[in-house]
């Protein structure tokens, strides 16, 4: 089984924004691998280690990028792919899927994984698209993943608590849900490893991709904080209820 695995380097999340709003302050900033795709990344180290195969990390992104694609190296990935030109930072979300759709066609994968979302911009589009522009079958807010026969079979996440199961051919592209499994941490031989694995650097000539976004962010605000107060009426029964019920639904803290 081959797995592309997208994963997407972004700010650390307290980044701080620029004077005119326009986007963050990237001097002296950490960049990290984005959550949800480490999520993406550990699903697709666990099929390969039921199924076998290979595990194959995409990132597009400019130099600095390369941390993160050895990090998903040192945890276990096979070889990565790094679309390495700055150009890929101008992108919008149907600019981007474009990229990764190029560079996944010659790779033939039988799955293609990504987060469910980005942490810096959080569209939640991308894999979506992409699945579009492959023609490949897919599912979003994936939990698990389960190989049957020549199909998979994958659990989806519902509002309101409640869960979906589904058949799905492949090949297909699955976006995962954080929190689905528990991370991994990079070992010491995985580290050294990495050093060794193969990377192949592209840029967007190669893959005959231009850098022109149809959208672009002309301003960012800081998320605005309110408070809001519910009174639960009722005997002390009848509240408590209501109390586990939003606890359970709402907050989602059971």
């Amino acid at each position: 089984m081959k797995i592309v695995v997208a994963i997407k380097q972004v700010p650390a999340r307290d980044s701080l924004l620029r004077a005119e709003g326009s986007w963050i302050q990237e001097a002296d900033l950490t960049w990290e691998i984005n959550e949800p795709d480490a999520y993406a990344l550990e699903s697709a180290l666990q099929l390969r280690e039921k199924n076998g195969g290979e595990v194959i990390a995409l990132c597009a992104g400019p130099e600095r990028a390369t941390t993160t694609i050895r990090e998903a190296l040192a945890k276990g990935a096979d070889r990565a792919i790094h679309i390495a030109d700055d150009g890929v930072d101008k992108l919008d979300t149907l600019g981007i899927a474009r990229v990764l759709a190029k560079a996944v066609e010659s790779e033939k994968p039988d799955l293609v994984l990504t987060g469910l979302q980005s942490d810096d911009l959080g569209y939640g589009q991308t894999g979506v698209v992409l699945a579009e522009l492959l023609g490949y079958a897919h599912s979003t807010i994936i939990m698990s993943v389960e190989v049957e026969g020549s199909g998979i079979r994958v659990k989806r996440e519902l509002e309101g608590g409640w869960y979906q199961n589904i058949a799905l051919p492949m090949p297909a592209v699955l976006t995962i849900q954080s929190g689905s499994s528990k991370l991994r941490y990079a070992t010491l031989m995985g580290i050294k490893k990495a050093k060794s694995k193969e990377v192949r650097t592209l840029s967007l000539s190669d893959l005959g991709v231009s850098a022109d976004p149809v959208a672009r962010i002309s301003r960012v605000y800081l998320p605005h904080k309110s408070k809001s107060t519910q009174m639960l009426e009722g005997s002390p029964k009848e509240q408590a209820a209501k109390l586990v019920e939003k606890l359970r639904f709402e907050v989602r803290a059971l």
